[in-house]
């Protein structure tokens, strides 16, 4: 989508954050006003893209960026990108996938399979910029964000360690391609 066709539908896009977000109703507008600031910022990154799934409504949608060693820094991310990754960003084929938006009726089915909803989104973010990996920044106490995304297939940079230092705000997760 261009950021024009984004810019018209974050009304929509805000809606299923808050929706898919859980936690009480009356939080659901300081989540959703934070969740929009946040993709401002984002939209405004050089290579962003957005991708949107609807059948009768949206369904889900997943975005992110390129991750490059001179362009705009992803807050947090500096801090908590192994060595390895960073030489992969030099050579411009890392991508920030920055959300990743699913109902919660279809973001469960078939979380381990190819043709899942989360899953198909986020490889073609990756596909669409020739990315070999994706990246993505998960707080620590987020045990619940953690276990989606490893059902969709993230993993910690280096298999067998932690996804970051202790004194990192953040993990950090890796996708292939």
């Amino acid at each position: 989508m261009t950021r024009c066709q984004v810019a018209d539908r974050l009304a929509g896009l805000g809606d299923l954050y808050a929706e898919c977000a859980g936690g009480d109703p009356w939080q659901w507008n300081e989540g959703r006003r934070l969740f929009l600031r946040r993709l401002a910022t984002d939209l405004r990154r050089p290579g962003f893209a957005l991708l949107i799934a609807e059948a009768t409504s949206m369904t889900g949608y997943a975005y992110g960026f390129p991750v490059s060693d001179d362009g705009p820094r992803w807050p947090g991310l500096g801090r908590c990108l192994p060595a390895a990754l960073r030489r992969i960003a030099v050579s411009g084929s890392l991508f920030a996938v920055s959300a990743i938006v699913v109902r919660p009726s279809v973001r469960a089915q078939y979380s381990g399979r190819d043709w899942n909803l989360a899953r198909r989104l986020q490889r073609r973010l990756l596909a669409d910029h020739d990315a070999v990996l994706g990246v993505t920044l998960v707080a620590h106490g987020d045990v619940q964000t953690l276990r989606a995304l490893r059902s969709w297939g993230w993993r910690s940079p280096v298999p067998g360690t932690r996804a970051a230092p202790r004194h990192a705000p953040c993990r950090v997760l890796v996708l292939d391609r």
